[in-house]
């Protein structure tokens, strides 16, 4: 039983549908610039991988372990990306300076530059879409993302 009276709940409703809405189409548009964004930093990168080379210019060298635990994903996957970024050039690897036996993984010079230019792109692109807007709007609805991005589905809930 809902607490609130028919009117507010219909209401609510409505705004969760229109919220889903807009979400799907935000989540479509991300996607495909998702895939326009790693074929800016190199032509036969996979959309995915381009969040392996931001972890990297961010956080610098890192072992494989640290990438997987990173982004949440498995050693193997996170190998397997690594592979193919170290064969496009944009990774390397080198003997981690605390354990010779270990390797960190980085960014080429090259991977460096294509980022740093796919990212400066990426920045125009969203000032000219927000052009129009005023600051206290682009702050909201930064501040209402991040709010989105770390709520979590109570227990039970799912």
């Amino acid at each position: 039983m809902t607490d609130k009276p028919p009117a507010a709940a219909s209401s609510s409703n409505q705004a969760i549908e229109n919220l889903e809405q807009e979400l799907s189409v935000l989540w479509r548009r991300a996607r495909a610039a998702s895939q326009r964004v790693a074929r800016a930093v190199h032509p036969d990168l996979e959309p995915a991988a381009y969040g392996l080379l931001v972890l990297l210019q961010r956080r610098g060298p890192l072992r494989l372990t640290d990438v997987a635990a990173a982004i949440g994903v498995g050693k193997p996957s996170v190998s397997r990306q690594i592979v193919m970024l170290e064969s496009l050039g944009l990774v390397e690897k080198q003997a981690d300076p605390e354990d010779g036996r270990a390797q960190t993984i980085s960014l080429t010079e090259s991977g460096s530059e294509q980022l740093a230019r796919t990212q400066r792109a990426r920045e125009k692109h969203f000032r000219a879409l927000l052009a129009s807007w005023d600051e206290d709007e682009v702050h909201t609805l930064s501040l209402l993302l991040h709010k989105l991005n770390a709520s979590q589905v109570p227990e039970g809930s799912k």
